[in-house]
C-alpha cells in the first residue's frame, strides 16, 4: 500500500469532508497533501498539482510564502491570542488602520469575525440592529439577487439562492426578497454587458420602491457571482444600486469575501463602480490563504448608532472566541505588504491577459457557450447545445470528468457544475497559465465527447450540481 493510500484510508476512517458526498470516495481517490510551495501542492508520493482554484479562492501569493511565513513565526513568539473584548494588540490595530486607509473613503470601522459566513452574519445583524437603534424596527428584511451565494450559516444561506446549498434547509431560513440577477450570461444576443446590467436593474428599482419601508439592506456579490457558476455583470449595476439605496434609505452590503483583494482586477470590486457600500465584507485572501479571519468594514454612521450608555442596551453584543486573532492579523499584514511592495494589481493585468489569450480558442468549441472573464477570474461554460445554451443535466456531472482529467495531468481544477474556471494564485507564471489552458481544453473535450445516461433518485432536488 502506497503512502497516499495509507493516509487516505486513515482519513476515511475518521473524517467527514466539507461539500462532499462521502460515498464518491469509494471510486474517487482522496488526495492527501504533504506540502505546498508557490502554486504547487505535493502529495505523499511526490506528485504535484497546480492549485488553479487557490485552495477554495483563498491563496493569493502561493503556498509556504516566505514573507508571510516569517511574519507568522515572529508573531507566534510574541502573542498567539488574546480576548478582544476589553483588550487589544498591535497586529489588529495596525491591520484595522490599513484596511480603513485602503478601502473606499467613509469606511472607518473594522469588526472582526472568523470566516466569510460569520462576516455576512455580522453585516446582516448590524444592519437590522442599526435600524432598531434608530427607531425603525420594521426594517428587518433583506434583498438579494437570484443565483447568489453568501455562505452556509443560517442567515447567510437565507440571502443566498443556489439550490444546492439552500434547498434542503429552506424551512429554517429567513424570508428574504429575491431580485433577478444582472448575470450577463443571460443577456439577449447582441446586447452589451452594460446595457443588460442597466436593463436588469429595473427589477431592483421596483423592489426597493415597493418594499423599502421594511428593508434593512440589499446584499450583493459585486461583479462576480462565485458559487453560482462564476456568473458576471457590469459595474454600472453597482452604481445604480448605490444611488437607489441612498434614495430609499436602505443599506448596501458588498460581499467581497471571494472577489476582494485583486480578484476582479482592482483591489476591491466596488472601486470599478466608484462607490462605497455601507458594509464591506472581507475574508479569504485577507490572510493570503493562511488563517481564518474576516473583517466587516463599515461607516461612522453605523458605528454611532450603537455608541451609547450601557443601560440603553444598544451595544452590538456579537462575538467570536478568536476575533482578531494576532497570528491571523500578522498573516494579513504580511499579505498587504506584498500587495504594496510588489505592484501586484498592475502586474496581474498581464497575467489576466495571458489567461484570456490562452483560452480564447475555447470560444469556438462546439460545447462551450461562453468564455468570460473579470480580472483574475476566468470561467468556461460547457453546454449540451451551443446555439440554445441548453445546459447539460446536472446529474451527468460533466465537470467531474474535467476534475479527474486535471488531477491525472497534475492540476487542481474543481469545476462548479459544468463551469470550468481559473482562479489561481497571483504568483502563477504565463507558462503555467498555458499549461492550465491545455489541461482544461483536454478535459472539456473528454467531458463533452460522450452521451451519459444516469438514473436519479426521486427525492433529489432540481438544480443540484457538483459544488466547487
Amino acid at each position: 500500500m502506497g503512502l497516499n493510500n495509507q493516509w487516505m484510508q486513515r482519513d476515511l476512517a475518521v473524517l467527514w469532508h466539507p461539500c462532499t458526498q462521502m460515498k464518491d470516495h469509494e471510486q474517487l481517490p482522496l488526495i492527501p497533501i504533504k506540502r505546498g510551495e508557490g502554486v504547487w501542492l505535493e502529495d505523499f508520493e511526490g506528485k504535484r498539482y497546480l492549485d488553479a482554484v487557490s485552495s477554495w479562492w483563498v491563496n493569493v501569493f502561493g503556498h509556504a510564502n516566505p514573507r508571510i511565513n516569517q511574519r507568522i513565526k515572529d508573531q507566534v513568539d510574541q502573542l498567539e491570542h488574546v480576548i478582544l473584548a476589553g483588550f487589544s494588540h498591535q497586529p489588529v490595530i495596525e491591520l484595522s488602520e490599513r484596511l480603513v486607509k485602503m478601502t473606499p473613503e467613509g469606511l472607518t470601522r473594522c469588526f472582526y469575525a472568523d470566516n466569510g459566513s460569520s462576516c455576512i452574519e455580522v453585516a446582516l445583524k448590524m444592519s437590522f440592529h442599526y435600524w432598531l437603534n434608530r427607531g425603525q424596527p420594521n426594517k428587518k428584511r433583506f434583498v438579494t439577487l437570484t443565483n447568489s451565494y453568501h455562505g452556509e450559516t443560517m442567515a447567510a444561506m437565507s440571502v443566498g439562492d443556489v439550490p444546492l446549498f439552500t434547498e434542503t434547509y429552506k424551512a429554517l431560513l429567513l424570508d428574504t426578497i429575491k431580485v433577478p440577477s444582472p448575470d450577463c450570461y443571460l443577456r439577449p444576443e447582441g446586447m452589451s454587458w452594460e446595457e443588460h446590467s442597466r436593463t436588469m436593474f429595473a427589477a431592483m428599482e421596483q423592489t426597493l420602491a415597493e418594499h423599502h419601508d421594511t428593508v434593512a439592506a440589499v446584499i450583493v456579490e459585486p461583479l462576480i457571482q462565485g458559487a453560482g457558476g462564476m456568473r458576471m455583470y457590469h459595474p454600472v449595476y453597482l452604481k445604480l444600486l448605490r444611488e437607489a439605496c441612498d434614495r430609499y434609505g436602505v443599506h448596501l452590503i458588498h460581499d467581497e469575501i471571494a472577489v476582494g483583494f485583486g480578484r476582479t482586477g482592482t483591489m476591491f470590486a466596488c472601486e470599478q463602480a466608484g462607490i462605497r457600500p455601507d458594509f464591506l465584507c472581507l475574508s479569504k485572501a485577507l490572510t493570503g490563504g493562511y488563517l481564518p479571519l474576516a473583517a466587516c468594514v463599515t461607516t461612522e454612521d453605523v458605528y454611532s448608532a450603537f455608541y451609547d450608555d450601557y443601560p440603553t442596551l444598544r451595544a452590538f453584543l456579537h462575538s467570536h472566541s478568536y476575533t482578531g486573532n494576532p497570528l491571523a492579523c500578522a498573516a494579513a499584514l504580511a499579505t498587504l505588504d506584498i500587495f504594496e511592495e510588489d505592484n501586484v494589481i498592475e502586474n496581474n493585468k498581464a497575467l489576466a491577459q495571458r489567461m484570456a489569450s490562452a483560452t480564447a480558442h475555447l470560444a469556438d468549441h462546439p460545447n462551450v457557450s461562453e468564455v468570460r472573464q473579470t480580472g483574475m477570474v476566468l470561467a468556461i461554460e460547457m453546454v449540451k447545445d451551443k446555439a440554445t445554451k441548453d445546459a447539460y443535466p446536472w446529474q451527468e456531472r460533466r465537470g467531474l470528468k474535467v476534475f479527474q482529467h486535471a488531477l491525472e495531468r497534475g492540476a487542481l481544477l474543481r469545476p462548479l457544475g459544468s463551469v470550468v474556471y481559473f482562479l489561481p494564485p497571483y504568483v502563477i507564471t504565463p507558462e503555467q497559465i498555458d499549461f492550465l489552458a491545455e489541461v482544461a481544453s483536454e478535459g472539456i473535450d473528454i467531458a463533452t465527447r460522450d452521451s451519459v445516461s444516469v438514473s436519479v433518485p426521486k427525492d433529489f432536488h432540481p438544480g443540484f450540481r457538483d459544488p466547487g
